[in-house]
Parts: structure tokens; C-alpha cells; sequence
């Protein structure tokens, strides 16, 4: 039977990220102990499942635990240890086929929907392949030179944080596949969703012009930058995240039956598949329940609403003669006042189409495809969620989904715009 374990939350002090890249010099330890927390804490969450559990695909959005593993390994044979190691041999040249997920300049890579037809290699192959290939960065960093090192943990860095957004992914993907299991399975049964702190009214924010976007030497990811003015209108952003309860207000006025309030590819999406309330959530003999990674469990009305896609949230903003932020508002408003619930719970929708910053430039190679061929038809989403790796949250990280996905633990904040 396989292992349980409690998932990471924003709520455990982070071990993770390592000194930045600018210092001088490069603290070796320090880098492959970052290294070995991540990869490990990948491991971990991997423990819950059998080989059969890592295997599923249920959906062409989602990806097996398995994929999942063994593609944040062949991340680091590939922009890593291929580049700066001579003589290096990857671990399985067949590899870089199955488990390259959209980096075309990396070569040809097998199409995403089939992921889990690739039974071999097993769970137990990918897991040597990435004792092997850990073994192969620490030492890289052990003895690589001095002068080498600042351009190999600028790789590195990237890497951990690419392997974070699995981790999240693998929570994500994985309550999608036990949802479709007639049983429920629960991933952990003592996983509970965070409360957040009690909070009323909302952070009032003048009109004005505010820088937004990445500063510092922290990490980031490079559609956070550049750093850039932004006119913000005298607006309120609630302080409170919207809850399930006042989600089942909007149920019970007919909030999904309602054309008016919603947006034609919305109101469309909601017909065909059936939308009558968030994903995941069931109702039996009138009462609603909803798949958690504990299983079914009844709907709390005192939590944050999740599993809700921007068109839904978009349509009950409407539905509650409100808005939802701008992603600077959001961003503004966390800086210079905080917001309740803004880590660590939901992500949530903004009403900023997902686009370049001005000025921004991708990295140079196969790594600028990370993440600005990807710039239309999505909506960013700010904080992050309960799946979310500690160490992983700032106030400018940039998450994107289009506007029907609702798989991910997605929820809502609500403005206003105040008037002149």
C-alpha cells in the first residue's frame, strides 16, 4: 500500500530559495542542500500514490505523476548538465522524446494528450533517472569553477522553480484523476484547506501612478519584469477572498441560468458541460460536497470558494454588482496594505489579459519559451494556493490559465472601482 503524507503548505517556514545568484561568492551548500530540498519534497509527494496512480491521464491538461517526475529531471539534463558538463551522457537518450513538454528548439517530443500511454519506463526507471541525475548537479556544483558558478545556479535557480510549478501540478492532476474514480480516493485523508484569517472591508486605493512588477535580487520569473508604471483609479479590493457560502447565494439566484450575466463564450461553456456549480463539487439528497485531495467532503460555507474558472468568477463579480481587480490593483493593494488570504489558499482571477510587459524580452534559447509564447487568449491569476510549494509566493508572480480551466485551485476577490 502506498505511503501518506501531509501536503506542504504556505503555512510551514520555506527551507527554500537558496542565497541569491548575485552573491559573492556562491554558497556551494547552500545551493545543493536548495537542490535536494526540492527534489526531495518532489518525492514526497509522489509517496501517496501507486505505480498505477502515477500512470493516469485524465485529461489532455493534465499529466501523470510519473510524467511529471521524470520531465522536471530532464529538465536539468537538458539546459544543465548537457550544457556544462563534457562528455556528459544523458541517462537514457530515449528520454528527451518522452519527456520534453513544449520546447520545440529542444528537439521533437511526443504529443502532450499521450503522456499516459507511456507505461515504460516504470516508476521505479524514473526514479533511478533521477538519483542519477542528482547526483550529477550536486556534484556539478560541488567542484565546478569558481568562475563557472554564477552561470550554472542561474540555471539551477530556474530549474527549482520550474520543479515547484509541478508540484503543484501533481496535486492538481491528481485530484482531477481521483475525481473521476467512482470511489473518491483520497490522496491524503488528514489534508484539510487552510482557514484564512477573518477579514472585513477592503484596502482603498487612490488614483495614481505605481511602479508594478519585479525588483530586487530575488527570483523571478521573467514575465514579472519589467518593472513599470501603471495608473491605478481610485479603487477598493476586498480584503476577504469570496467564500463558498456567498457562492451558493449566487447558485440559488439562478447565477447559472442567468445569460445576462455572463460572457457569450462564458455562458456557452457553462451550457455544454453542464456547469451548475464549482468544479468538483457533488450534490447528493440536496446537500453538496465537494472532491478535496482528502476525498469528498462537505462544503464548508465559511471557506474560500475554489475550482471556479474566469468565466465563473467573471460572472458572479457581475452577479454581485462588483469587479475583479486588474492585476496591478491586485498587486498594488497586497504591497502597500496586505490582503487576507492573498497566499497560500486560491489563486486568483484578475481581469488582465496575460500579455507582455513593456519592454519585455524573452530569454535568450529553448528557456524563452517558458513563458512568452504562451502571452494570449489567458488571464493571469495572483497569490497562490494551498497545493502551492512554501517558498514559492510573491506578490508579482504571474500565473495564467484560460478562461474555461477550473482543475487548478482557482477562486475569486472582488473590486470596485470608485467613482470620480
Amino acid at each position: 500500500m502506498a505511503a501518506t503524507a501531509t501536503v506542504t503548505t504556505q503555512t510551514r517556514a520555506p527551507a527554500f530559495p537558496p542565497p541569491p545568484v548575485s552573491a559573492r561568492p556562491v554558497d556551494r551548500e547552500a545551493w545543493i542542500a536548495a537542490f535536494r530540498h526540492v527534489r526531495d519534497e518532489t518525492e514526497r509527494r509522489a509517496a501517496p500514490l501507486s505505480p498505477e496512480d502515477q500512470q493516469i491521464q485524465s485529461m489532455a491538461d493534465a499529466s501523470p505523476t510519473k510524467w511529471h517526475r521524470a520531465h522536471t529531471t530532464w529538465f536539468f539534463e537538458q539546459f544543465l548538465l548537457g550544457p556544462h558538463v563534457p562528455g556528459y551522457r544523458p541517462f537514457d537518450e530515449r528520454f528527451a522524446y518522452l519527456f520534453n513538454s513544449y520546447y520545440v528548439q529542444a528537439g521533437p517530443r511526443a504529443p502532450r494528450i499521450s503522456r499516459g500511454l507511456v507505461t515504460r519506463p516504470t516508476c521505479d526507471e524514473v526514479a533511478a533517472f533521477r538519483a542519477h541525475v542528482d547526483a550529477a548537479v550536486c556534484r556539478l556544483i560541488g567542484t565546478a569553477p569558481e568562475a563557472a558558478l554564477p552561470d550554472l545556479v542561474a540555471v539551477v535557480e530556474i530549474g527549482l522553480h520550474h520543479e515547484q510549478q509541478h508540484q503543484e501540478l501533481m496535486l492538481t492532476d491528481i485530484l482531477h484523476a481521483f475525481a473521476q474514480n467512482p470511489l473518491a480516493p483520497a490522496y491524503d485523508p488528514a489534508w484539510r484547506f487552510p482557514v484564512p484569517a477573518a477579514a472585513e472591508g477592503s484596502v482603498r486605493l487612490e488614483r495614481g501612478i505605481r511602479r508594478v512588477g519585479h525588483e530586487g535580487d530575488g527570483f523571478s520569473f521573467d514575465n514579472e519584469s519589467p518593472r513599470h508604471e501603471a495608473l491605478i483609479p481610485s479603487v477598493s479590493v476586498d480584503r476577504a477572498l469570496v467564500t463558498n457560502g456567498d457562492w451558493l447565494e449566487f447558485m440559488q439566484d439562478g447565477g447559472y441560468g442567468r445569460a445576462d450575466l455572463w460572457l457569450s463564450d462564458g455562458f456557452v461553456a457553462a451550457q455544454a458541460e453542464g456547469w451548475e456549480a464549482p468544479g468538483y463539487w457533488r450534490r447528493r439528497d440536496g446537500v453538496w460536497s465537494s472532491m478535496t485531495l482528502a476525498g469528498m467532503q462537505p462544503v464548508d460555507p465559511t471557506l474560500p470558494v475554489t475550482h471556479v474558472s474566469y468565466y465563473e468568477a467573471d460572472a458572479y463579480a457581475r452577479w454581485a454588482g462588483r469587479d475583479l481587480p486588474t492585476e496591478a490593483e491586485w498587486e498594488t493593494a497586497e504591497r502597500e496594505a496586505g490582503l487576507d488570504g492573498a497566499f497560500g489558499h486560491v489563486w486568483q482571477w484578475t481581469r488582465s489579459a496575460y500579455g507582455a510587459y513593456p519592454g519585455y524580452r524573452p530569454l535568450p534559447g529553448a528557456l524563452g519559451e517558458y513563458n512568452g509564447k504562451f502571452m494570449v487568449s489567458q488571464f493571469v491569476l495572483r497569490g497562490s494556493s494551498v497545493a502551492t510549494p512554501a517558498g514559492h509566493s510573491r506578490a508579482t508572480y504571474r500565473n495564467f490559465f484560460y478562461p474555461h480551466q477550473r482543475w487548478q485551485f482557482t477562486g475569486v476577490r472582488l473590486s470596485q472601482v470608485q467613482s470620480a
